[in-house]
């Protein structure tokens, strides 16, 4: 293993990397490989052109051909403003210079809105998969609501020679039931014009916030999954699972909340990192369908947080990382380094699966 992955880790390295004792075996998995569009995809009801684009997907980039995903995605001038997601480095309000990131930082896909991606398409849209991203959370009702509203149209994607298109939906909240709607009929026709879907499962409810902010709780954020999975995402986004016990906190309030059972936290998963993203893993299929976690906020220890959550996905059986503000809220040199030191966990064969 490479010592720079070893010291990143630091503290954590012998609870990530000695890590034996899944709760869910990795026998019962669809795991990640040079194979996994033929594999697992070959034996669904995508045609032709959707295999063609999703074999883009995972060919392309420092980590083709390994059946993993490092996207650079920048929809943050949208979801948190431009100014609060470019202050730190005003080069990325031009939508090339989020492209070229990508590419030189050696990423399988760019992630970004109808604008962003629309306004070089003609430059870039062959030279690296792109995923647009259909809707957005816009920032400029007062108060602020939060809401995931439609930008454009899959036929606006296709036409800019899109590989896949990407959307969220905010599990939990009042508006999830439309945009539950909204989105199965949009990947539906993606799926029809020939391109990939990915899905941000995100939960929104301020109920969720407990004792513990179960947004990232392992039993929920894996049924936010398990729903994105039923409207045929190709690909699953989702927050690391930082927690566990989301439904039993929050049935203990006196309301009705899910179905849930008991051996979900006894047989399926124990408190161990690995073992709480493998239960995010098992509810996409068992991971027929790629997990991808978020990088999350940029701070002060962004590679080592990003190496972090790397191995654990990667020895999780997820399928890679979906990291922007970590790279790109620092000079583009620095970006390159933090998006190929994620990539370098996926490279690493010291690194295994348990």
């Amino acid at each position: 293993m490479p010592t720079d992955i070893q010291s990143l880790l630091g503290a954590q390295a012998e609870t990530l990397l000695g890590f034996n004792a899944p709760k869910i075996s990795k026998e019962r998995l669809q795991l990640p490989g040079p194979d996994f569009v033929d594999r697992v995809f070959i034996q669904s009801d995508r045609n032709n052109r959707v295999l063609g684009n999703l074999t883009w997907l995972y060919q392309n980039g420092r980590l083709g051909g390994t059946g993993y995903l490092s996207i650079l995605p920048v929809d943050q001038g949208i979801e948190h403003s431009g100014g609060a997601s470019f202050a730190k480095n005003p080069d990325y309000f031009d939508p090339e210079k989020i492209v070229q990131l990508a590419i030189a930082g050696g990423c399988n896909a760019v992630a970004s809105t109808f604008g962003v991606l629309g306004i070089v398409a003609r430059k870039y849209a062959h030279k690296i998969p792109f995923i647009v991203k259909i809707n957005h959370n816009e920032l400029l009702t007062y108060p602020n609501s939060f809401e995931q509203i439609l930008f454009g149209t899959v036929e606006q994607a296709y036409d800019m020679g899109a590989a896949a298109v990407g959307a969220t939906i905010y599990f939990g909240s009042d508006d999830s039931h439309r945009e539950l709607i909204e989105i199965a009929e949009a990947f539906a026709h993606a799926h029809e014009l020939g391109m990939a879907t990915v899905l941000w499962c995100y939960l929104r409810n301020k109920q969720f916030k407990k004792d513990k902010d179960y947004h990232v709780s392992a039993d929920l954020t894996g049924q936010a999954n398990h729903l994105g999975v039923t409207i045929q995402a190709d690909i699953i986004k989702q927050k690391l699972a930082e927690n566990n016990g989301g439904y039993i906190a929050l049935n203990a309030d006196g309301v009705t909340f899910g179905k849930y059972d008991k051996r979900i936290y006894s047989d399926l998963t124990s408190d161990h990192p690995i073992d709480l993203c493998r239960y995010q893993v098992a509810n996409c299929y068992m991971g027929r369908i790629g997990l991808i976690n978020s990088g999350g906020a940029s701070g002060e220890n962004d590679f080592a947080e990003a190496a972090a959550t790397a191995v654990i996905n990667k020895r999780a059986g997820g399928s890679g990382l979906i990291s922007g503000r970590k790279a790109f809220q620092r000079p583009m040199a620095d970006g390159v380094k933090l998006l190929n030191t994620i990539q370098d966990v996926y490279l690493d064969s010291s690194i295994t699966i348990p």
